[in-house]
């Protein structure tokens, strides 16, 4: 006879008010902020901290040592990267700024993104984006600088 599994892994997590959770998850010792979102088939692991009013898409990844702003989308399948390679006892961060947007399919390594960024569909992002960038491409680029686009 064949068990059923729960398709809600949660433990150790702390969720502000009004989190909205579509099943299936895996979320385990991270944070999430008022008013996010978070899609079915997305697995965020711990000490990951992401902020108020933020959505992530299905099928997205989050690894350990990110930290998300407020205001963020985050497109379906996108891949949040901090393998070691080189030295395990290095630390490998990835901040993602507020109000930024990323596209779908995307990966991130261990940089830092500024806020009000635009990272376009696909983009592997390899290196730090500064505040107010537009990046896309293979490794991402960047296309341009907006001015604040809150104002």
């Amino acid at each position: 006879m064949s068990s059923i599994k729960s398709l809600l892994t949660i433990a150790d997590c702390d969720f502000e008010e009004n989190v909205k959770i579509i099943e299936p998850v895996n979320l385990y010792g991270c944070k999430i902020g008022k008013d996010s979102f978070i899609g079915p088939f997305v697995e965020v692991q711990k000490n990951v901290k992401i902020g108020k009013n933020t959505r992530i898409s299905s099928h997205s990844f989050i690894c350990e040592g990110v930290t998300i702003g407020d205001n963020v989308f985050i497109g379906h399948g996108v891949m949040f990267i901090n393998d070691k390679f080189v030295d395990e006892n290095t630390k490998r961060e990835t901040h993602v700024g507020s109000n930024t947007k990323i596209g779908s399919a995307s990966s991130i390594l261990p940089v830092k993104i500024g806020k009000n960024v635009v990272i376009g569909a696909g983009s592997v992002v390899t290196k730090d984006v500064p505040d107010n960038a537009v990046i896309c491409g293979n490794p991402a680029r960047i296309i341009r600088i907006n001015g604040d686009l809150n104002e």
